[in-house]
């Protein structure tokens, strides 16, 4: 590790910066990992998109259909993929206890800068907030390397801003993506934004969260690598324009990006995320692959619109 459990929040501060991506995980036609796909898109991302660091076998990578080792194995290309150009969070979630510490061990063994653990599922629960607390603290108790926590819907509940707070206050929690309504987390940024950093996967809210908040971290969806191009880094642009205060500059870029998120978001079928972001991967010239049973593939007539939208929406290839 580049720091100590001591320095995690210091060193997290200083280098947990600008944009990050959840990385999708491209699977071949008999759906092995298509681990020279995976080096391809690395290097796109790193060498042409310019994207800080990533989310690693996380919800977009399918980590749900992944066996403990193949999860392991995607930290570990990761970590070679973007070794001195990139940083890394690697997704530890997991039902299973025992999982989520052997995931964090070995990120941490391999070298990677974080790990990600979402909330878990708890069964039952009308009140969880001492149950979590006890949950995070004993991953931390386990390993040095800095921990983002991550509540979603998916948990079937989010974690209060009021909660979060305490959480922040374990020596190696660093962050959170709190994909929660607007709201919450700037309450949370005003409880606990000296301790932990706050973020959230919205690039719609990125823009106004640099500036009303004055956030450091995107952290972190898709978008950076499926409406950027290498000749149109027009998400690169406003961020950067924003962070060194030229904030209508920043607007204006952000918003002729509305047609590349209407095409994005408007042909996507409600229960084909996955795929229909591989495919979207395909036309943009990055590796997509296949997903994993029982995710469902994308019909014709749904590649159909998709391309059509794709070609019209004035990204530039």
């Amino acid at each position: 590790m580049k720091y100590t459990r001591k320095d995690a929040k210091a060193y997290s501060r200083q280098h947990m910066k600008g944009i990050w991506a959840a990385a999708l995980t491209p699977f071949t036609a008999d759906h092995a990992i298509d681990e020279d796909a995976v080096r391809r898109n690395y290097d796109h991302w790193i060498e042409d998109l310019k994207i800080d660091g990533f989310f690693v076998a996380g919800k977009q990578g399918e980590f749900f259909s992944m066996s403990l080792d193949e999860r392991k194995r995607s930290f570990e290309l990761a970590v070679e993929a973007c070794a001195g150009r990139a940083q890394t969070i690697m997704s530890c979630s997991d039902q299973n206890m025992d999982v989520v510490i052997e995931l964090a061990q070995h990120a941490q063994k391999i070298g990677a800068d974080y790990i990600v653990v979402h909330a878990p599922i708890l069964h039952f629960f009308k009140e969880q907030d001492e149950t979590l607390l006890n949950y995070y603290r004993t991953i931390a108790e386990k390993v040095d390397i800095g921990i983002a926590l991550w509540s979603h819907p998916d948990s079937g509940y989010l974690m209060s801003p009021e909660l979060c707070n305490k959480l922040a206050d374990i020596e190696n929690v660093v962050a959170i993506k709190y994909s929660v309504p607007r709201p919450m987390y700037i309450e949370l940024e005003r409880l606990a934004g000296d301790k932990i950093l706050v973020s959230t996967a919205s690039e719609d809210e990125w823009l106004d969260n640099i500036i009303d908040l004055k956030w450091q971290l995107y952290l972190c969806s898709s978008p950076p690598y499926l409406i950027q191009t290498k000749n149109d880094l027009r998400m690169r642009e406003y961020t950067d324009l924003a962070f060194a205060g030229k904030f209508e500059e920043a607007r204006r870029i952000r918003d002729s990006l509305e047609p590349v998120r209407k095409a994005l978001k408007g042909t996507r079928p409600a229960e084909k995320p996955h795929s229909h972001q591989k495919y979207w991967q395909e036309l943009l010239g990055q590796t997509g692959g296949t997903v994993r049973t029982p995710l469902l593939e994308l019909t014709d007539a749904e590649k159909k619109v998709t391309h059509e939208a794709f070609e019209n929406c004035g990204l530039k290839p």
